[in-house]
């Protein structure tokens, strides 16, 4: 699992929905922001920052079914599925809207969230966030190839384990900046240990990447954005998801607001926590929170289908419908 914090190991509790146990940590008081982690990862990703956003408003931040301490059993692991499960958990904590920070494929989970719960969602902030583009590191593709189970079962032995994780913490160690995420990625590899780790994580990927890269995007609703305060944070390092991605999010949501951390991988709100922290704190206090309006919602989809004449084509990129509305427009 992802390293703790030094400062403060915040208390985990526990709470079943639909019949599985859910792990979460609750921290601080005032307005709710959700915090959701990336793949094979759990809340404590979030370590150093939780304490500090917790000062100003209410942290929430779970363990997605499947990570951590979360149950793993077999079970919807789309992002549909993760954003109903989040529903219902902030639900269950007496929640009625927060500000959604999502890190990686927990940005996937975000983005969704926020399209099926508009109602319910004041902000969104997507950290090196999937669903911008098809391309991701070769090693979360290789999950998806048959044999992944098999092969991860005799490389998670606890020799070899314990021989690569180590190695992989002391290259992180380095200054290299290539190398930063290593410890990070130690951590996800001494998860897999657990056989039901390993099957959640494969279907989690399953669901939104294949051999050609990520297939979940959020380039055919980006417009709904217009109605919602977003925020960018990449890594200028991110070796996982480039950071042209954030490129990619300001031509779909061209009034979200980007911010390139430098000298920061794919986990930026762990290298530069005190720069994060910062970033979201000021973004939350510089806009207003989300008011849903049913008939806006309603105008917006209309305006969208009419800005889309053109419809992709099975297997084009991720981002083929936000060209096909240039293509269009004349642009």
């Amino acid at each position: 699992m992802p390293r703790r914090s030094s400062q403060h190991v915040p208390h985990v509790q526990h709470v079943t929905v639909h019949g599985h146990r859910r792990a979460y940590v609750r921290m601080g008081s005032g307005p709710a922001v959700l915090l959701l982690h990336g793949l094979g990862c759990d809340h404590t990703t979030w370590g150093p920052v939780m304490e500090s956003l917790a000062r100003t408003h209410t942290v929430i931040a779970p363990d997605l079914l499947g990570h951590g301490e979360s149950d793993k059993p077999r079970a919807d692991y789309s992002v549909g599925g993760y954003a109903n499960g989040m529903r219902d958990l902030l639900t269950m904590l007496g929640i009625d809207t927060v500000t959604v920070v999502g890190h990686s494929f927990g940005g996937g989970v975000a983005m969704q969230f926020a399209y099926q719960y508009p109602e319910r969602t004041e902000r969104l902030v997507l950290v090196g966030s999937g669903g911008l583009g098809p391309e991701v590191s070769p090693a979360i593709r290789a999950i998806t190839t048959p044999g992944f189970h098999q092969v991860m079962a005799v490389l998670a032995a606890p020799g070899l384990r314990h021989l690569t994780t180590t190695t992989l913490r002391m290259l992180a160690r380095t200054r290299v900046s290539q190398l930063r995420d290593l410890g990070e990625v130690a951590d996800i590899y001494d998860s897999f240990k657990d056989p039901h780790t390993r099957a959640a994580i494969r279907h989690v990927v399953r669901a939104v990447v294949d051999w050609k890269g990520q297939i979940v995007t959020m380039s055919d609703r980006a417009y709904l954005t217009e109605a919602m305060p977003m925020c960018v944070v990449w890594g200028a390092d991110d070796l996982v998801i480039p950071v042209a991605h954030a490129s990619n999010a300001s031509a779909l949501a061209p009034t979200a607001r980007i911010e390139i951390i430098p000298n920061a991988g794919h986990f930026p709100h762990k290298d530069h926590p005190e720069r994060f922290v910062k970033i979201v704190r000021d973004f939350m206090r510089s806009t207003e929170p989300s008011r849903y309006d049913r008939d806006r919602w309603r105008e917006l989809l209309h305006e969208g289908a009419a800005r889309m004449p053109i419809q992709a084509e099975a297997g084009d990129s991720p981002l083929a419908p936000v060209h096909a509305v240039r293509r269009a427009a004349g642009a």
